[in-house]
């Protein structure tokens, strides 16, 4: 249900700078509604193909929705240039650790809870490596709602541990901190459908409250209408439509 057509609107939408991981400032966009609120909040982390476009637009779409929310720039500290390049120079070094994404992550929850309009509830958000980003600072310190659209590696082999991912995402399950909506195309290869089901049995077995969804027809990325081959339409509306449910119901209620 969206807002009367003669309500005024407004929002306001641009880059800042706020502390990071080991009180590094890193980049952020930002976008609020205009009015004093208050209001939840979100913080989006980003996909593996960098802080993009897609990005920018969808936290101003949370925020058309009445959430303050910010993305940080996690790929910050491998300089600057076109979304592509750097997220080109972040591969080629290994990526983010998850400490570092983490402390990013829980440094942006504690700047929006500090801010005067909003609520202090704050929810996580990420697609790609950037719902996986989302489940690990769920499982690592306090937020209000976690939404992980067909985040990868969540379930990890032995021998993919390493310093920069030291413990697989699965086996935090335990210290989650809220409720998780969880987002799956069935044709994904990263998450495989055997992984979402490991997934879900190990959040099954440490009592937490959850729902998953999986579409079928659909494989990575199936969000991205930028990208027609990965683009699922009929599921990207319905998805959409569950992750408003899930907030109103977990974050804005």
């Amino acid at each position: 249900m969206g807002r009367s057509t003669d309500e005024y609107e407004g929002m306001i939408a641009e880059t800042i700078a706020v502390p990071g991981h080991g009180g590094d400032l890193i980049n952020a966009y930002l976008a609020r509604p205009t009015g004093p609120g208050p209001f939840p909040a979100m913080v989006l982390f980003h996909h593996r193909p960098g802080w993009d476009e897609w990005y920018k637009e969808a936290t101003r779409r949370f925020a058309h929705h009445g959430y303050v929310t910010i993305s940080p720039d996690l790929f910050f500290r491998f300089g600057h240039g076109s979304p592509d390049d750097v997220a080109a120079r972040a591969r080629a070094e290994g990526d983010v650790s998850d400490a570092q994404v983490i402390g990013d992550g829980l440094a942006s929850v504690a700047y929006l809870r500090a801010l005067p309009n909003t609520t202090g509830k704050v929810g996580v958000f990420g697609t790609c490596s950037g719902g996986r980003h989302a489940y690990l600072t769920a499982c690592s310190g306090n937020v209000d709602a976690a939404i992980d659209c067909w985040g990868g590696r969540v379930v990890m082999a032995p021998e993919d541990l390493n310093d920069k991912y030291p413990v697989a995402p699965i086996d935090l399950t335990k210290d989650l901190s809220c409720p998780l909506l969880g987002l799956f195309g069935e044709e994904d290869h990263s998450p495989t459908l055997d992984q979402v089901a490991q997934h879900e049995a190990e959040l099954k077995k440490q009592g937490k409250t959850y729902e998953f969804h999986r579409y079928p027809g659909a494989g990575h990325g199936f969000f991205y209408y930028d990208k027609p081959a990965a683009y699922r339409a009929e599921a990207a509306v319905d998805g959409w439509a569950k992750i408003w449910d899930f907030l109103h119901t977990n974050l804005a209620g």
